[in-house]
């Protein structure tokens, strides 16, 4: 492969990227420590809404965030942010300081900012709407506009970072976060930036989407909902609806060992593809997916025995999970047996444009601890599956290659390929 000059350091080989940073806050902590450790027991972060606002919903059940973001940012920060802008500031905030920067610690000309969300800013847009509705036009407020765009999580880590090498939003639905660090990776590896934070934030619960979602009947009914999220059960009916953030701070090694920095992975290939097959339902054979997966590891120049372990995007949706399994059997084909496959979504639920995001970090983890979660509420397990997928106990980890999945609406699919690092 054809580089471009850029890709290459200064010894000429080319770039290899790594993670020295991670940080999140989910439906099971405030942080990502507390994510992992509930990730490991096997805990739920999938709750009631008792909210007035969905007393009619046909669904009540969401993975709401285990620590409000208002409660972790200035409060007057926080009124001018958008909640998704919000989430994404943590998550940003907690992977720069793991990473050990401080505020001169990279050439803001050499830093960048890819932040992903799927859907943007949808509370302030509602609410700003029943406040055109009933008080008029001159209250609607004038950080409106700012709080609603989709690039507004990644303008508001742009900013409180001073990155000047560039701040970019994909927006691919459900792929959105992945799709980001795909992005970040392309960027260092062309010498664009030697910095990067990438990841992806969402907060949408509420009456509207929820609407939405359960009419398109993705959403699980199940009135139980720590039992409601179950990846490759018999017993799954949907997805349950998340919010929260994921960043992972990612530079050139050359970057990172020059200022000392500790590495948790490197991230070796990333793969994008496309279905066209429908602007929601999965192509059923898999194909798309198994091609970004292959794309990934071609792209890492590795073969399938290296691999180890998949995270799965698996969502919880009957036909979804199934086409997956068949792409990962036909990725990695007679080495699909040698991978263990987990489904970080039965204990988090669908973070959408974040999901790719947290589970590339949580991918990271599991690499770095040789040690993968196990998948809640798997009773049943479908017999169409046909996957070592870990069940009940956390599952140790040989050094390797490891596989995360993101699919979206639209028929977006990436495959991030990360590698220990020792």
């Amino acid at each position: 492969m054809t580089l471009p000059s850029g890709a290459r350091s200064t010894t000429g080989a080319p770039r290899t990227v790594v993670i020295t940073g991670l940080g999140a806050t989910t439906p099971l902590g405030g942080d990502l420590p507390s994510t992992w450790d509930a990730l490991l027991a096997g805990r739920s972060g999938i709750g009631r809404l008792d909210e007035e606002w969905a007393a009619d919903l046909p669904v009540r059940i969401a993975g709401q965030a285990a620590v409000d973001p208002q409660a972790q940012l200035d409060r007057v920060e926080a009124r001018t942010l958008d909640r998704s802008q919000q989430f994404a500031l943590v998550a940003a905030r907690e992977a720069w300081r793991d990473a050990g920067l401080g505020a001169d610690s990279v050439d803001p000309e050499r830093l960048a900012v890819a932040v992903a969300s799927g859907i943007g800013g949808i509370l302030t847009l509602l609410a700003q709407y029943d406040v055109l509705r009933e008080r008029g036009a001159r209250r609607v407020s004038p950080h409106l506009v700012p709080m609603l765009m989709p690039n507004g999580p990644a303008a508001t880590v742009g900013l409180e970072l001073v990155a000047r090498a560039g701040v970019h939003a994909p927006v691919s639905a459900c792929a959105s976060g992945a799709e980001a660090i795909a992005l970040a990776l392309d960027l260092l590896r062309a010498g664009r930036a030697d910095v990067i934070v990438a990841g992806g934030a969402e907060a949408a619960i509420t009456a509207l989407p929820i609407a939405g979602f359960a009419s398109m009947r993705a959403l699980s009914t199940r009135d139980e909902p720590e039992a409601a999220s179950r990846p490759y059960d018999k017993g799954r009916d949907g997805f349950v609806l998340s919010e929260g953030a994921a960043t992972l701070v990612l530079e050139t090694e050359e970057h990172a060992r020059a200022r000392g920095a500790r590495i948790y992975a490197e991230l070796i290939g990333a793969g994008i593809t496309a279905d066209s097959h429908h602007v929601a339902a999965p192509e059923p054979t898999g194909a798309g997916a198994a091609r970004a997966m292959a794309l990934a590891m071609k792209d890492a120049a590795i073969t399938a025995s290296d691999v180890v372990h998949v995270n799965a995007h698996a969502t919880s949706t009957p036909l979804g999970d199934i086409a997956e399994a068949q792409a990962i059997r036909t990725a990695l084909g007679n080495a699909t047996d040698n991978a263990c496959v987990t489904a970080t979504k039965s204990c988090t639920g669908h973070l959408l444009g974040a999901a790719g995001a947290l589970e590339a970090a949580v991918t990271v983890l599991a690499l770095q601890n040789k040690t993968v979660p196990p998948v809640r509420n798997l009773d049943d397990p479908d017999d169409d599956v046909s996957l070592d997928v870990v069940r009940m106990t956390p599952r140790q980890l040989p050094r390797g290659v490891a596989l995360s999945n993101s699919f979206g609406f639209g028929g977006h699919n990436v495959t991030l390929a990360f590698r220990s690092n020792s």
